[in-house]
């Protein structure tokens, strides 16, 4: 994996900060083989990129599996090794998804570390909108999914506006929603009459499946889509 020295800009605390670990666990990963080595600045100074910073939270989200660090090395080494940190977006949101909501309370302070800057309250109610947190009782501590919180702080720094975000999440959610139904009545006639738990076995077996077989098909429609954008606008 390599990062483009205009991507690196992160040094080591402020990596550190943005994926809620220690310095030294960032340099005891990368001893591991877990994460790339920095791009080195002037001064001799590593920067870090996207990438480590998608890096950190994948790992993150095995070890939330239960997966010893061995495991995650032999686990990332099967990975391409010129990922970006889409790509490594991509894998965590499918380890993600083989788990149960895990709703955490996180303060103002711990979001804006995570963010990297300082949320205003316009970023917590942009966040609020996307469901990417909810307030509680006290108005500095937030719940939040960590699954999805890393793809709503990132969505702060996209120039869209708030009502296309909301728009294209309700598309997301009438199609996947209109797909699980249909997927749920095909596997519910294919197991018609099995005993609860087979029926609970295979679905554990088959979500993960399903949602890497949604993620492929999703990424190759959506190329085909910009293919046809690009030749209607070039």
């Amino acid at each position: 994996m390599t990062s483009e020295t205009g991507d690196a800009t992160l040094t080591v605390d402020e990596l550190a900060a943005r994926a809620g670990v220690t310095v030294r666990t960032i340099r005891f990963y990368s001893t591991r083989g877990l994460l790339p080595p920095p791009v080195i600045g002037p001064r001799r100074v590593g920067r870090y990129g996207p990438e480590h910073l998608s890096r950190l939270a994948l790992i993150e989200e095995l070890q939330h599996h239960g997966m010893t660090l061995a495991a995650i090395e032999r686990y990332l080494e099967q990975l391409p090794p010129d990922l970006s940190a889409n790509d490594l977006a991509i894998h965590r949101a499918l380890v993600a998804s083989w788990a149960p909501d895990s709703p955490e309370d996180m303060t103002r302070a711990q979001l804006s570390r995570r963010a990297g800057r300082e949320l205003t309250d316009h970023d917590i109610d942009r966040l609020a909108a996307m469901s990417m947190l909810e307030r509680t009782g006290d108005p500095d501590v937030f719940r939040t999914d960590p699954a999805i919180l890393h793809l709503g702080l990132r969505l702060l720094d996209v120039p869209i506006a708030l009502e296309t975000v909301l728009a294209a999440h309700t598309v997301v959610l009438e199609h996947t929603r209109s797909a699980a139904r249909e997927l749920s009545r095909l596997f519910r006639d294919e197991v018609w009459g099995e005993e609860k738990a087979a029926i609970k076995s295979l679905s554990a077996h088959m979500q993960p499946l399903v949602v890497q077989a949604l993620v492929i098909a999703f990424q190759r429609s959506m190329k085909e889509e910009l293919r046809a954008w690009y030749g209607e606008t070039g």
